[in-house]
Formats: C-alpha cells, sequence, structure tokens
C-alpha cells in the first residue's frame, strides 16, 4: 500500500450538517422527530401485517421485511448522530465507523433488494395472475428475502481525519484512507453497479412487462385496478434510486462535503419515514388492519384492493 495508507487513526471526527451552534438544537429536535416517525410508522406496517391473516400474503411479507430493514437503516446513523449533536462531541472510533459503514451498505443494499422482489411479486401478480399463488409459494418468499441478506452481506463485508459528513459514509472513507483512491473507487463503483443497477435492471424490466400487459386490458377501470396494485411501490422505488443517485453525483459532481451530506439526508432519513405513509395512504386493507387493531373498526376485507 501506499505510504498514505499506512497511517492510523484511533478515531474519526464528524462534521455534522452544521457547524453553528445556535443551529445545533433545531437539527437535533428535528432529526429526532424524523428517527421516532420512521421507527413509529415502521412499526405500524409490521404489527399491521403481523396481526392480520388477510394480510399473510406475499406482497405485504415483503412490505413488512422492509418496514424492518428501513428502521434498520436509520438505526445505523442517526442515534449516533443525535448523541453527536446532544453532547457536542462529534466522533466516532476507527471500530465504530468500520461497523457503522457494514450496516449502513447491508440495511441500504436490503433496501434495494427487496424493491426488486417487490416488484417480480407484482410482475407475477399482474401478468400470471391464475399462477400467483402457486409462482409466489411462502418457501420462494422466504429463499427470495434469505438471498437478499446473503447477497448485501457480501457487499458489505466487501467494501469494508475527519469525515465532512453526519455519519461514516464509504466515498468519504475512501478519500481519507488512501492517498490514491482510484482502484478503491472503481471497486466501489463496480460493487454499486452490481448492487445497483442489475436490480434496477430488474425492476425496469419487471415495470415493462406490467406495463404491456395492463395496456392489454380492455376497459379503463381495468387498467386503473391493475395499476393501482403497483402504485406505491413505483412510487418507493423513484423516491429511493432518485435520493441515493443524488447522493453520488453531488459527491463526483462537487466534491462538497456539505452538499454530500445533505442530500444523504434525502437518502437515509427521509426515505425510510415517507415509506409507511406512501404504502399506508393508498392503501386500504393496511388502513383497516391498522383500525382493527386498535379496536376501531371490525376488518371486512375487500378482495380488490392491493399496494
Amino acid at each position: 500500500m501506499e505510504p498514505g495508507n499506512k497511517t492510523q487513526f484511533p478515531e474519526f471526527l464528524l462534521l455534522g450538517l452544521s457547524e453553528g451552534p445556535e443551529l445545533q438544537p433545531l437539527i437535533f429536535g428535528l432529526f429526532l422527530s424524523m428517527y421516532l416517525i420512521t421507527v413509529f410508522g415502521n412499526l405500524l406496517i409490521i404489527l399491521a401485517v403481523s396481526s392480520d391473516s388477510h394480510l399473510h400474503t406475499p406482497m405485504y411479507f415483503f412490505l413488512s421485511n422492509l418496514s424492518f430493514v428501513d428502521i434498520c437503516l436509520t438505526s445505523t446513523t442517526i442515534p449516533k448522530m443525535l448523541q453527536s449533536t446532544q453532547t457536542q462531541r462529534k466522533v466516532i472510533t476507527y471500530e465504530g465507523c468500520i461497523v457503522q459503514v457494514y450496516f449502513y451498505l447491508l440495511f441500504a443494499g436490503l433496501d434495494d433488494l427487496l424493491l426488486t422482489v417487490m416488484a417480480y411479486d407484482r410482475y407475477v401478480a399482474i401478468c400470471h395472475p391464475l399462477h400467483y399463488t402457486v409462482i409466489m409459494s411462502p418457501w420462494l418468499c422466504g429463499l427470495l428475502v434469505l438471498l437478499s441478506w446473503v447477497l448485501s452481506s457480501m457487499y458489505s463485508l466487501l467494501q469494508n481525519l475527519e469525515i465532512h459528513h453526519f455519519f461514516c459514509e464509504i466515498t468519504w472513507l475512501i478519500q481519507l484512507a488512501c492517498s490514491d483512491p482510484f482502484l478503491n473507487n472503481m471497486v466501489v463503483s463496480f460493487g454499486s453497479v452490481i448492487l445497483g443497477g442489475v436490480p434496477l435492471a430488474g425492476i425496469l424490466y419487471s415495470y415493462s412487462k406490467i406495463v404491456s400487459s395492463i395496456c392489454g386490458i380492455s376497459s379503463a377501470q381495468g387498467q386503473y385496478k391493475a395499476f393501482s396494485t403497483c402504485a406505491s411501490h413505483l412510487s418507493v422505488v423513484s423516491l429511493f434510486y432518485c435520493s441515493a443517485l443524488g447522493v453520488y453525483l453531488s459527491f463526483t459532481a462537487t466534491h462538497s462535503s456539505h452538499t454530500s451530506a445533505i442530500v444523504s439526508v434525502m437518502y437515509t432519513v427521509a426515505t425510510p419515514m415517507l415509506n409507511p405513509f406512501i404504502y399506508s395512504l393508498r392503501n386500504k386493507d393496511i388502513k383497516r388492519a391498522l383500525k382493527r387493531f386498535f379496536g376501531m373498526e371490525t376488518f371486512r376485507k375487500d378482495p380488490f384492493t392491493s399496494g
């Protein structure tokens, strides 16, 4: 390795979103609120799915897993940020930073893969409705989730001073760790293409088939019902990929730590926070299950309503 790679750093400095002391209470309150909303909203999705037998279907099984992963993703970064903001000790140990990077990449990759699996589920439901229950068997659903965990774990393992971010982020670690980061950046880019590009290609392929199938439906009402089953998922996919792309484009274009950190907020905090709202506001089954869970309504299943 280059001499620059041999320097030992006992800890990293996390500068955060702003160094102004007058903004620290506002930042702390804002992110604490967003974190609590994220955890509470996603927990409600998990409770609704687990407590209602009508929602024990592949689509809701994947949705509950996505909610769990979203909670874990925000929990890898926000609690540490809140602690740093509150105590004004904005440092993280070398070991702590490596652990944070590992779990951040693990859960971000899981988000990506689960969205791909959910796209495949919608593809089977719309394009092969008569064979849906046979194809999307409990065994296959469990296998797809397990495979997502394995692939994301392997990617995270492969990717494992002063950090100009509010958490340890892989592109900034490379800039600090390597005197010539070109090779390391190539490895990260290749991994991003594999874990990001391949799932995105799968999602695009699934939706190309879905659109083709919907266009073949003769009635406008039938087209609307078919599209409504995947509208929520499509919204979450768009939000996830646009924010993720914004993180790395902002870093590549400006190399500005402040700009990249702000865009990262959208990726790591805002997206998991908005997912429960996107799914619950458009989904009568989820809303009825939650009302039934809290004793507000007697549940009656609408067989034509999906996410």
